[in-house]
């Protein structure tokens, strides 16, 4: 069987991305036939890693460079490694994706956000701008995204917004409970509260302060462990009066580092605010709490309900209210049990239903059926 070259782009992610290195790069290399290959655009050289063949263009100096430069040489490396499917995953990529079109390529666009949404959502633009841009962007990529062979989406929520598109399927963002085996924790010590991901207001950066604030009055060993990148200098805007002994920074760091300091836990948070693009989309760390056995405290949306109240792994509270977030955080630091209960809970409920190898086997048919079609037509 010949070996069939597939190639991951992105000019926006870095290259251990959790769903595109991690997840789709390493799940397609168990397929005996298929090299695969990840361009990049970060200044961190060329390597390979874990049989992912992984080519670095060079990180731009600021975004207009990046959109108008460095996706030319994502283009350019993409046309050199002449490979049998490219996976897009950046909307700035999308012009690439149609130039490889014209060159008779197979081409998946994976929409990890709804991108219309997110624009709306940007309080730095003026309203009657942003209604615009979003329209706008609806427009183009309605235009474009049709002439793809395949269209991935990251959240059930976003299929009706693609409807029109033939080739469509959602691969949910769900956490590898293998590779999360050795993070979980069933007797958690510390009273640490833990987060991974972007930091910012929108999620939930300055409620969860004042919580903080709040708890340290009974518990004057709470910890919070930020892992993840930070947004607009938004660290400079914070009161930390009262608790710099309480809390740590630690940047970005990939998944499995950062889950290891998840240990020195016992709650996980995802507080975000009720926006648009979050009411209706699942947040992955979510599951990936779970996983690991570590109770949830996260924004009280019916999308994220339906999961952990009902399965009991967590707490749902208002994403605008420190003292309900502080004492749904203070109700399972108080009662270990309950604690030990909703952790089991959420590691069973993961295991049998929101986890990778469920969502990576879809992957794999998409795949065999363009490579099926594309070896049919020659």
């Amino acid at each position: 069987m010949s070996i069939k070259s597939i190639t991951h782009l992105t000019s926006v992610h870095p290259r251990y991305d959790t769903r595109i290195f991690f997840k789709e790069c390493i799940s397609l290399t168990e397929i005996k036939n298929y090299k695969v290959n990840l361009i990049v655009a970060d200044s961190l050289g060329d390597e390979v890693n874990s049989k992912v063949f992984i080519y670095d263009v060079g990180k731009a100096k600021n975004r207009i460079q990046r959109i108008f430069y460095t996706t030319k040489k994502v283009f350019n490396k993409a046309v050199e490694l002449k490979s049998d499917i490219y996976h897009i995953h950046d909307p700035e990529l999308i012009p690439i994706g149609l130039k490889l079109k014209k060159i008779g390529k197979i081409v998946i666009f994976d929409v990890h956000e709804h991108i219309s949404l997110q624009i709306q959502d940007k309080k730095y633009l003026n309203k009657a701008l942003r209604k615009i841009l979003s329209k706008f962007y609806i427009f183009y990529e309605k235009y474009a995204l049709a002439k793809f062979d395949f269209l991935i989406l990251a959240e059930d929520s976003y299929v009706p917004h693609y409807e029109r598109i033939n080739n469509i399927c959602t691969i949910l963002n769900m956490p590898d409970t293998v590779a999360l085996k050795d993070y979980i924790v069933n007797n958690r010590v510390d009273n640490g509260l833990f987060y991974i991901g972007g930091i910012s207001n929108e999620r939930g950066l300055d409620v969860t302060i004042d919580a903080i604030k709040i708890l340290k009055n009974k518990y004057t060993d709470i910890y919070m462990h930020y892992i993840g990148n930070t947004y607009n200098d938004i660290l400079r805007t914070l009161d930390l009066k009262d608790i710099q002994e309480n809390i740590k920074f630690y940047g970005h760091m990939p998944l499995h580092q950062g889950l290891e300091i998840s240990k020195h836990a016992k709650v996980g948070l995802s507080i975000l605010k009720p926006l648009a693009n979050y009411r209706y989309s699942y947040s992955t760390k979510i599951f990936e709490y779970m996983a690991i056995g570590l109770p949830v405290v996260t924004s009280n949306f019916e999308l994220y309900k339906n999961i952990i109240e009902k399965y009991n792994c967590g707490i749902c509270v208002d994403p605008q209210n420190p003292q309900e977030i502080a004492d749904a955080i203070d109700s399972i630091i108080s009662s270990p049990q309950l604690a030990y209960q909703m952790g089991q809970n959420g590691q069973e409920v993961v295991e049998k239903y929101f986890n990778w190898n469920v969502e990576k086997t879809k992957l794999f048919d998409i795949y065999y059926k363009l490579l099926q079609e594309k070896s049919y037509d020659a």
